[in-house]
């Protein structure tokens, strides 16, 4: 249904933005849109948009940070209409930064650093603000379900990421902070700018032939690659990394000589996505890390690239498929999705919509009820009539939390509840394929294309203007 539809660029994944831990990305450096692991990107482009969690190897706890003797770390940078932001808020994002991409951030001055974070923070502080001004609010079964989410692209159960985020001196209370204001701010964009922006049928027509005149452009291309990852423990020496190449070396060898791919990952990968035999998803192809544009580049379709290395470990990669958005030829992977619907309100708390769906999931289990029946007696969606049927979806046409539970179903299953914008889910993945456009998809696909340039260019525009109309007074500059 149409208004379960998003765009990738709006992600939770991507929006969660806390990044810490010597290999941060939110825990690591930065990462594919569905979670796994990635090289590191530019302070520019980490700044700009915040990335989703990625947990580190387990290692040695290391104590909290102590608490700041001098009086210097505590004084106020800036005020963002009246809201205060300290040396010690500058500073901690600063050195999160610094660990998690050392590279880039060694070649620039640290004040000009302490400066460009700073302005970060106060365009957060500026739109938190208007979030709350507007009644925008997360609730704590968001919190949780975020938490989760990022536990399980981790590969990690929540007991586990909580011991990992307190060994990275990071309180329990100001995770789950940094969740909730990450996804106050993504609510407050998708109400924002996403209305915002259009796309003419001219402009669908321009973006074709501009695709079809330039059939080779290498970033007007999607590409959909599978990665097999062998993780590397952090500050690991030369002689603890040889295991894991010689181990990732061996996988690349076993794919070349013809073993199945999508089973070697579900056997070796460390990465979130092995479970659906490593596969990335479509997309395009400046929405992956430039190594592994590098490393396919020149590779066929079905060709096997790698191993490189990034920071997470060797990445043995294939390339699934090639295509242009709107080409004749594209080719993507489609879910067959139905799902039930329950809004919530003052006369149905999320928590009872939770349990409600939860025990539909048992009646279906059971075969005391079918997911068809209950979708229709009960959805609250326009998908109701068809039995919660939403027919065949390309990667991005849903809404983040719905997207990221289709993403990790089996054909068959069905999800816990999941909460949405919209209310609370239960999901079912019937089927998947990998098939090529019809004209009308095609059009869709180029449609879609030219809508999340558009919003990156709309929410580029938004976040000045909102910053703008902040009233702003700086202090003392921030110090290290």
């Amino acid at each position: 249904m149409k208004h379960l539809r998003s765009t990738p660029t709006l992600a939770i994944v991507t929006a969660l933005a806390m990044t810490f831990g010597a290999q941060a990305q939110g825990l690591r450096p930065a990462a594919t849109s569905n979670g796994s692991p990635a090289p590191s990107r530019g302070i520019t482009d980490i700044m700009k948009s915040p990335q989703g969690f990625v947990v580190p190897p387990a290692q040695q706890a290391r104590p909290p940070a102590a608490p700041a003797v001098q009086r210097s770390a505590e004084y106020i940078v800036a005020l963002v209409n009246s809201e205060p932001i300290t040396n010690s808020d500058v500073q901690s994002r600063v050195e999160r930064i610094i660990e998690q991409n050392p590279t880039e951030a060694g070649k620039m001055p640290r004040a000009q650093l302490n400066s460009m974070v700073l302005e970060r923070l106060i365009s957060e502080r500026a739109q938190l603000q208007l979030a709350k001004e507007q009644g925008i609010k997360v609730d704590d079964i968001a919190v949780d379900q975020a938490e989760q989410t990022v536990a399980r692209q981790n590969q990690l159960s929540v007991d586990e990421l909580r011991r990992r985020v307190a060994a990275d001196g990071i309180s329990q209370s100001d995770f789950r902070r940094d969740l909730r204001n990450q996804l106050l701010l993504t609510r407050l964009r998708e109400r924002e700018v996403d209305p915002k922006v259009k796309v003419s049928d001219l402009e669908v027509d321009q973006y074709l032939r501009d695709q079809r005149s330039a059939p080779n452009a290498a970033l007007a291309s999607d590409i959909n690659l599978a990665q097999i990852l062998v993780a590397v423990p952090e500050n690991a020496t030369e002689a603890q990394v040889a295991p894991f190449e010689q181990k990732a070396q061996s996988i690349a060898k076993r794919v070349r000589a013809g073993e199945d791919f999508a089973k070697l990952a579900r056997e070796f990968s460390d990465a979130p996505d092995k479970v659906a035999g490593g596969a990335i998803g479509l997309r395009s192809a400046d929405r992956y890390p430039q190594l592994f544009r590098d490393a396919v580049e020149g590779t066929a379709v079905n060709g096997i690239a790698g191993p490189v290395r990034s920071p997470a470990g060797f990445h043995v990669l294939k390339v699934l498929a090639r295509s242009q958005p709107g080409a004749a030829d594209a080719t993507v992977t489609q879910t067959q999705v139905r799902h039930i619907l329950l809004r919530t309100d003052a006369k149905l708390s999320n928590e009872q919509a939770i349990a409600r769906l939860a025990d539909f999931k048992r009646r279906i289990k059971a075969g005391t009820a079918t997911f068809e029946g209950l979708a229709r007696d009960n959805s609250q969606d326009g998908s109701a009539k068809d039995g919660g049927e939403l027919g065949w979806s390309r990667s991005g046409q849903f809404v983040p939390e719905f997207e990221e539970a289709v993403n990790r179903l089996s054909p068959g299953e069905i999800s816990d509840p999941v909460v949405s914008r919209f209310g609370v889910h239960l999901i079912q993945v019937e089927g998947r394929r990998d098939t090529k456009l019809n004209p009308a998809e095609q059009r869709e696909a180029a449609r879609t294309a030219l809508r999340d340039k558009k919003l990156d260019e709309a929410f580029d525009t938004w976040s000045q203007e909102v910053r703008a109309r902040a009233y702003v007074e700086f202090r003392e500059p921030p110090q290290s």
